[in-house]
């Protein structure tokens, strides 16, 4: 059977060293420090007057028990918020307060992060990279400087092992005195087309070798805010169905400012990931410090001669 405890002064839920007004059906908000009453001894023990006090803070000390452990606080601070039911009366010990569990709601934020899933970070160029669909963080791969690979793997076309279907990385440039964009990416896709698509540095032809290739794409390209240039390899492989491979190089934004180069490694055919990745991934390219700033490919790309 369930009854509400009539109007009165009960200790506050949410504060037990004050006393709050219950109204009958529910909590106000007003509030007051707790009456005490001290009992006037005398030679032959506790007067009438105090028994009946005595007896009175008892029976209020269960009520606020029953009226405490009946009520149900949502979420919120310390104030709260009550739900419009009355208390209940309890055929055993109600719980103590201690016992009711409450949870704290968790911040949140629209930041950016490092912990964003859709975002990888590279601390030591002060760059942040999307991480679109059908990508993912790399684990268990051997090859430098990988910020992300496609998701899952298949045995190579030729001299065995296991391949990826893409692969993205991101590394400083600092073996070369040449400061210029332009020729640091003509460079580098010729050394990741070979370490990709022809041998490996142990020496194996996942791919059968490196047959040819031609430039598909190559031009300036604003990359986080940096003026960059890139270029854009088709290759052709003796097993498989080849590959894409380009090289986007841009001054990085912290320190000495030196080259940093984002290698896009795709497989082609039906198998391989979006070739249009390549562009969505370098226009998404932010500085850390400055996530709104702008990047992405610019309107001047597009195909060109062989430049090799």
């Amino acid at each position: 059977m369930s009854m509400s405890p009539q109007p009165g002064w009960y200790p506050d839920p949410h504060a037990p060293h004050l006393e709050r007004w219950w109204d009958g059906t529910a909590w106000t908000e007003h509030r007051r420090t707790p009456e005490v009453t001290a009992p006037v001894p005398t030679a032959a023990g506790p007067s009438g007057r105090a028994k009946a006090v005595a007896v009175t803070s008892a029976a209020v000390v269960l009520v606020a028990a029953i009226v405490t452990g009946a009520v149900v606080l949502s979420q919120g601070d310390d104030e709260g918020t009550e739900l419009e039911t009355g208390p209940t009366y309890y055929t055993e010990a109600p719980p103590s307060p201690t016992q009711t569990q409450t949870q704290t709601p968790t911040p949140t934020s629209s930041d950016p992060s490092a912990d964003d899933p859709a975002v990888v970070t590279d601390e030591l160029n002060g760059i942040t990279l999307p991480l679109l669909d059908g990508w993912v963080r790399p684990k268990h791969v051997a090859e430098d400087d990988v910020v992300m690979t496609t998701d899952g793997t298949y045995d190579c076309p030729g001299d065995g092992g296991v391949c990826r279907h893409g692969l993205v990385t991101s590394r400083t440039i600092t073996s070369n005195d040449e400061r210029s964009p332009e020729a640091l990416a003509k460079e580098d896709v010729k050394e990741a087309a070979e370490n990709t698509y022809d041998r490996d540095t142990i020496g194996r032809r996942p791919y059968g070798g490196l047959e040819s290739h031609e430039v598909v794409k190559s031009g300036p390209v604003a990359v986080a805010g940096r003026a960059g240039y890139f270029v854009r390899w088709k290759v052709t492989t003796a097993k498989g169905p080849g590959g894409y491979v380009q090289s986007t190089v841009f001054p990085s934004r912290v320190g000495t400012e030196s080259p940093v180069c984002v290698r896009f490694l795709f497989d082609a055919g039906e198998d391989g990931p979006p070739l249009a990745d390549m562009d969505r991934i370098t226009k998404g390219i932010r500085s850390v410090d400055d996530p709104a700033g702008g990047g992405g490919v610019g309107s001047s790309v597009g195909p060109e001669e062989d430049l090799s």
